[in-house]
Order: structure tokens, then C-alpha cells, then sequence
């Protein structure tokens, strides 16, 4: 039976690329949302049916290759869709200072603490300054001045735009402001060459160090880069610790190791949070956030690297 790619209950980019596919080929998904529910489901059979592949509703290779005319995404891009997921976002949702973070923004969260948020807003501005004013229009010159000043005044400025007892939601015009932004084809662009510059190339590193060489051991990697900036020497002394106790003969055992390893080693009021993401990448399904997440439905698989 061919490999299931994309399936009922994923959401993120590449099932918006599905579903403008079977748009554009006069199979309906009532849609383009990026939700791969009942709609999208019922059109990709329709398209299976109509193309002699076996009628499952669900994106196989096959279906893709006939469907997309297209190479399957990679492993990043697929890493990428479950991230975003589990972070919440996608390229335009805004959220304010909740955590400590400032603003947090974008497709893996880029923040206003971490310096990534200001990073992007300047660089667009250096280079299509008429992006950001189409964006945030007559707040355009204060966002800037703010962007380009001490980290002390931004947090400030964050704190002071955050809404509700729990600093969730931004107050408008600037949740609007930055939704516009991510929309842009030449922001999410570079929000993707960001992630995969300062992320999962350095996943890739982490993987082959713990010894990661499937889909899901790189996607754990990419994880714990996104979500704890890596995996921490105390925890690699841990892990080094659980796997002299305990011979594995599985990768799935290892990436197990690695998940808990990292979670043991986050703040307290996040191990939790931690430990059910780590452990749903490592084991290939599991909740996150009150969430089912069975990755096999993301295209990510107990498989071995593609060389």
C-alpha cells in the first residue's frame, strides 16, 4: 500500500498548496483554508476515483506526485507544518507578552525578546520598505523607532500593547498591522529562511550527534531547537546517562530518552508542555494542548532519512 502523506486533520501551508491543487483541477475543497477536514477529504477522493488511484481521501504518494506535479515536500517542510501547529501559529497570528516574550509572531514564534521579530521587521524594511508601511500604515515610523531601539523600550512597548489578564491578544491596529505582514509572499518567504537558517540547519547537527536518523528523530531535533533552542548540555548529560543504564535496540527508545531528557531540563512551568510535544514526535502520535496529533497524518514516519 502506498505511504499516506497528508490526511484528515492536518493544517498548515502544504494542505493549502492541496487544496488550491484540486481547485485548480475542478475538485472543490469548499476552501482554502489550510484545514484538511471532511471537504478537503470528500475532494481529494473525488480526484482519486477520477485518476484510477485507490479512493482514500487521503493524500499518498501517488496522489501528491498525480495531484501536485511535484516532488513530495521534505522533511522540513513537513517538520515545519507540525511545529507551527503545536506553537499555535502560522505566518501572520500575533500574540503579546503572555510569557516574557514580547510580541510573538509568525510561523515557529519569532519574538520580540529573542531579537528575531525586530531582526525581520528592519530587514524588510532596508529592502521592501513598502511592505511594512502597507502593512502597519500610519504606525509605521513609531513601529520602526521602537524596532530600532533598546531591547528595554520594546518590551515596554509590547507589555503596554497586550491585552487581557494574561497579555494574550494584541491590541488593535496591531494585531491587524502584523497579520497583513505575515500575509505577504515576501515575508513568509523570509520567515522560512530564517527558520531553516537558524533552526533546522542546526537540527540537522543535533540529530546526527544523538544519533537521530529517521523523519521523526530530525523532526525531534527540530523541535527542541524551536521550542528550547536546542537540546542543553545538562540534558545531553542526561541523555548520555539513560542510554548507559539503558540499551536501546529502537531509534523510537532513543527519541524517547531525548524527549524526557529535554523536558526534565525546561522551566518548571513549561516541562509539561515540553514532555507531551517531545514525546509525541518521539513516539509518533500523542495530545498536545488537549490536541490528537498522529503524526503519520503529517507526512512524518519511523522511516530512515532520505539520503
Amino acid at each position: 500500500m502506498a505511504r499516506v502523506l497528508f490526511a484528515q486533520g492536518v493544517r498548515g501551508e502544504i494542505v493549502r498548496s492541496i487544496q488550491r491543487g484540486l481547485a485548480a483541477r475542478g475538485f472543490d475543497p469548499k476552501g482554502i483554508d489550510g484545514g484538511y477536514g471532511t471537504n478537503t477529504r470528500k475532494a481529494v477522493r473525488a480526484f482519486q476515483q477520477q485518476n484510477g488511484i485507490q479512493p482514500t481521501g487521503e493524500v499518498s504518494v501517488p496522489t501528491w506526485r498525480k495531484l501536485m506535479n511535484a516532488p513530495v515536500p521534505p522533511v522540513r517542510d513537513r517538520a515545519l507544518q507540525l511545529i507551527a501547529a503545536f506553537e499555535g501559529h502560522d505566518f501572520t497570528l500575533a500574540q503579546g507578552n503572555f510569557d516574557g516574550a514580547g510580541i510573538t509572531w509568525g510561523i515557529i514564534g519569532f519574538t520580540l525578546q529573542g531579537g528575531e521579530l525586530s531582526r525581520i521587521i528592519l530587514q524588510v524594511q532596508d529592502g521592501h520598505p513598502a511592505l511594512v508601511r502597507h502593512a502597519f500604515g500610519a504606525k509605521t515610523d513609531q513601529l520602526l523607532e521602537i524596532m530600532r531601539g533598546p531591547k528595554t523600550r520594546q518590551m515596554a512597548f509590547a507589555n503596554s500593547i497586550s491585552l487581557g489578564a494574561n497579555k494574550a491578544r494584541l491590541a488593535e491596529p496591531w494585531r491587524t498591522g502584523f497579520r497583513v505582514f505575515g500575509e505577504l509572499p515576501a515575508v513568509q518567504a523570509l520567515q522560512i529562511e530564517l527558520a531553516v537558517r537558524d533552526y533546522f540547519r542546526p537540527a540537522k547537527q543535533t540529530a546526527r550527534g544523538l544519533r537521530l536518523k529517521t523523519e521523526l528523530g530530525l523532526a525531534l531535533a527540530f523541535d527542541c531547537h524551536v521550542q528550547n533552542g536546542g537540546v542543553s548540555t545538562a540534558a545531553r548529560d542526561e541523555i548520555k546517562r539513560q542510554l548507559a543504564q539503558h540499551p536501546i535496540e529502537r531509534e523510537q527508545e532513543r527519541r524517547v530518552i531525548v524527549g524526557n531528557a529535554v523536558a526534565k531540563q525546561s522551566l518548571p512551568q513549561f516541562r509539561e508542555d515540553v514532555r507531551s510535544r517531545k514525546l509525541t514526535i518521539a513516539t509518533g502520535a500523542g495530545t498536545v494542548h488537549g490536541e490528537l496529533f498522529v503524526l503519520r497524518n503529517w507526512g512524518l514516519a519511523d522511516v530512515p532519512l532520505a539520503a
